[in-house]
């Protein structure tokens, strides 16, 4: 599995290719560098190099690419790389050659307590930013390299719970420093799972209005009986933050947000898939089955449309 990732190593932070490296899981500080890396197996990764990755993307067997954004409070094992796998396994079967899916790993906290974690990640995920929008940058920079043979792929993002907030930021840190004209249409679909942002964040002249920009789709899913979400509230009027979650309600006003994004409602079955929590519902259920949120991100995947009840609105309930 390819990985491209900003965790501190417990080896030099100099890259060097086809070198051994280790997560170094009590730091949860950003590095200043990125490592794009492959996991041969449980907890063996090796550090390939960008241009490698990026060589092998263009190269493999998969029309689509889906990049990953984890969410707060997960480790690379036995988290994060296994819920790649499921994904990866449920896009294969349900069309193999179709959808290749990479993570982008940013470095949460493996500490106690859930709060201190909460903070804690929300710190890692803002400071993560600048790394991952030099990697957009990077990306952009070697596909304009590539002219006898261009990489023909349509990119597609999926962030869930705080990983969204590394998406909106590290966008916002691309326009800063890179594009201030405005950001590329870089994704075919960008999906956004039990989004921990304020649900205001997709309006027009809000830090997230250059997701709609970057991206053709922009799928929102939320649940309002999500429990995780639910806590991240109780930690946000802590601290004075009292606008609602994105993943909750969806976007706050739909005549504020641009016409490429949608609203998909997962109140009705995002405990079928993660019970008690209603949390990570976009994978499998208990029998191994396809979910149906999994199942409605494949259709905009395989058909570059997203399907809704009420086509006025944008919107549809699962």
């Amino acid at each position: 599995m390819l990985f491209i990732t900003n965790r501190q190593l417990k080896q030099s932070n100099r890259s060097r290719k086809n070198r051994k490296i280790d997560f170094d899981l009590a730091q949860n500080a950003p590095a200043n560098d990125l490592y794009y890396c492959r996991r041969t197996a449980e907890n063996e990764y090796i550090e390939i190099g960008s241009e490698a990755l990026l060589q092998e993307l263009k190269e493999v067997n998969y029309r689509e690419l889906l990049f990953f954004i984890h969410g707060f409070s997960n480790l690379p094992e036995p988290d994060i790389f296994p819920r790649v796998e499921t994904l990866q396994a449920l896009f294969d079967a349900k069309e193999n050659g179709l959808v290749k899916v990479v993570p982008l790993i940013w470095p949460c906290d493996n500490d106690f307590g859930i709060i201190k974690d909460y903070w804690d990640d929300q710190k890692s995920a803002d400071a993560s930013a600048p790394a991952f929008a030099r990697l957009l940058n990077r990306f952009i920079d070697w596909r304009q390299q590539q002219t006898e043979e261009p990489c023909l792929k349509r990119i597609n993002m999926l962030s869930h719970s705080m990983g969204n907030r590394v998406f909106r930021q590290s966008l916002a840190a691309w326009h800063k420093y890179d594009l201030p004209g405005g950001v590329p249409l870089l994704f075919r679909n960008t999906f956004l799972i039990a989004a921990d942002v304020v649900n205001e964040t997709l309006e027009k002249g809000q830090p997230g209005e250059l997701i709609s920009h970057a991206s053709r789709n922009v799928s929102v899913y939320f649940a309002s009986d999500d429990l995780a979400l639910r806590a991240s509230k109780i930690s946000n009027l802590k601290n004075h933050i009292a606008s609602r979650r994105l993943g909750h309600t969806g976007p706050e006003d739909m005549n504020r947000v641009h016409n490429n994004v949608f609203a998909i409602d997962c109140d009705d079955i995002n405990n079928e898939y993660d019970n008690p929590k209603g949390h990570s519902y976009f994978l499998n259920d208990s029998a191994g089955n396809p979910g149906r949120v999994f199942e409605h991100m494949y259709k905009c995947i395989s058909t570059g449309r997203v399907i809704v009840d009420d086509s006025n609105r944008r919107t549809t309930i699962l």
